[in-house]
């Protein structure tokens, strides 16, 4: 481990009281909770108050379809869920992060699409028993004679797609750009459910309050995409007009891009966040790609730091001055609002220092009140070393650089010495447990980080991650 060197800074904060900043929207979480959970228990009843308990007494088919409409009903409830989760709400963003949200989104989309295979079956079982046919000619004469049920097997098909390429092991073989545009499906896949539902649903037809319900949900979850991202993107970038001002090289293939605009004063974001970016420089500029900021919004200008992956980010070397950017966002919940306790403890690996960068800017911390642990493989892959030094003579943080080979089941280097990661993470810092730990790297790092921070006492609210690998 060493201490960073001295440095100049072109712009430094002075010090001065520190306020801890909190989630301008601490009534979320409940809310939201407690009206998907609502929403569901009011499903059942839905079902219950058409007759649920006949049918199921009754027995042979009736009871078989029974407990069919009942997995549909809930499989669409949980459907708009995962919906919503997605609009980028900007307070829902704000309160999890995307990387919490695109979780809880992917469980909530497995168990509803399930539900609909099983929902499937059931209601063509129990219409067969009832009809006294067999599987596939009572499957025909449902798709062929009922109305909405060609549209619901489109539905069907769409829902397959987006699921088989959200698999991990397709996603691997997919580019970004190709998921996102099959995942778009899923949206097509909502719509096409919904006159099926209308026009066949014995849940809706007959119950007034049923049709307000859902009518009252689809036009909620539908707008929210609609408006936050489709519609604020596109303000956003009419009135920001963001280009690029310089790109400078920080070190072998990382790149930071400064852009200005208009009226970024205006723009609603902080340290700590991130756009999905394109650049409108030439053939493949829709390839959008998630950057972090790597300063924080000054008012006036923007800047971001990317490391060649191999995913797009090779082509920010390139850009010239003048090129136009392309926006989506801010996104993220890795700020300062998380924060509980007045000092703050940053973990970066690699390239995951330019969120944690960005955080340094920020003014809600007192002199000698943060320390940034900075994980490299060698000395080359350390970017901002000025600035580091800079923050560290001018704004008192505690910068310690901990490079070498990762050792093996380890977050430090080979050359650390032979003791727990907890246990030296308390050596480095005794109170520990005073901080908030904001985490950034890759996700495996970040998971072993996390283990070692937690076994050191720090309370899990206290620590803060971010994940990118959806």
């Amino acid at each position: 481990m060493t201490r960073t060197e001295q440095g100049s800074l072109t712009r430094v904060r002075q010090p001065g009281p520190v306020r801890v900043p909190r989630d301008p929207h601490p009534s979320v979480r409940p809310v939201l909770g407690i009206a998907a959970w609502a929403s569901l228990a009011f499903v059942v009843l839905l079902w219950l108050h058409g007759g649920a308990l006949q049918d199921l007494a009754a027995g042979g088919g009736s009871a078989v379809t029974a407990a069919g409409r009942i997995t549909g009903l809930v499989a669409a409830d949980l459907l708009l869920i995962q919906v919503f989760l997605m609009a980028r709400v900007p307070w829902v963003e704000r309160t999890w992060g995307q990387d919490q949200l695109v979780r809880w989104h992917r469980w909530v989309g497995f168990i509803s699409f399930n539900l609909v295979l099983v929902h499937i079956a059931l209601v063509v079982l129990g219409y067969a028993t009832s009809d006294g046919k067999g599987i596939v000619s009572e499957t025909v004469d449902l798709v062929v004679t009922y109305p909405g049920m060609l549209l619901a097997v489109a539905s069907l098909g769409c829902m397959v797609a987006v699921v088989i390429t959200s698999l991990r092991a397709a996603r691997r073989r997919l580019r970004y750009e190709s998921w996102h545009l099959l995942h778009l499906y899923g949206y097509l896949g909502v719509g096409l459910a919904i006159p099926h539902q209308i026009w066949t649903g014995t849940d809706f037809i007959p119950n007034a309050a049923a049709r307000l319900f859902w009518w009252t949900s689809y036009v909620v979850c539908a707008g929210s995409v609609v408006l936050f991202r489709v519609g604020i993107p596109l303000w956003r970038n009419l009135r920001h007009r963001l280009v690029v001002s310089r790109v400078v090289v920080e070190g072998p293939g990382v790149v930071s891009v400064h852009l200005t605009g208009h009226r970024l004063d205006r723009l609603p974001v902080r340290a700590g966040q991130f756009f999905v970016w394109r650049f409108l420089d030439g053939p493949g500029w829709t390839r959008g790609n998630p950057y972090s900021l790597s300063a924080a919004p000054d008012g006036g200008s923007l800047r971001i730091t990317a490391k060649d992956a191999g995913d797009g980010s090779a082509r920010l070397a390139s850009l010239r001055p003048g090129t136009r950017a392309i926006i989506e966002g801010p996104y993220g919940g890795l700020t300062g609002a998380r924060r509980r306790r007045h000092r703050v403890l940053l973990i970066a690996g690699g390239i995951g220092i330019t969120p944690l960068r960005a955080l340094l800017d920020e003014p809600d911390y007192n002199r000698g009140e943060a320390v940034l642990l900075y994980r490299a493989r060698d000395a080359d892959e350390l970017v901002f070393r000025d600035e580091l030094a800079a923050l560290a003579e001018h704004r008192g943080v505690r910068v310690e650089y901990l490079i070498g080979p990762r050792a093996p089941g380890r977050w430090l280097p080979g050359t650390a010495p032979k003791v727990s990661d907890a246990t030296l993470l308390r050596r480095l810092l005794p109170d520990v447990a005073s901080y908030d730990v904001f985490l950034c790297g890759p996700s495996p790092w970040m998971t072993t980080v996390q283990a070692s921070v937690l076994q050191a006492g720090v309370p899990a609210d206290q620590v803060h991650v971010e994940r990118f690998d959806w």
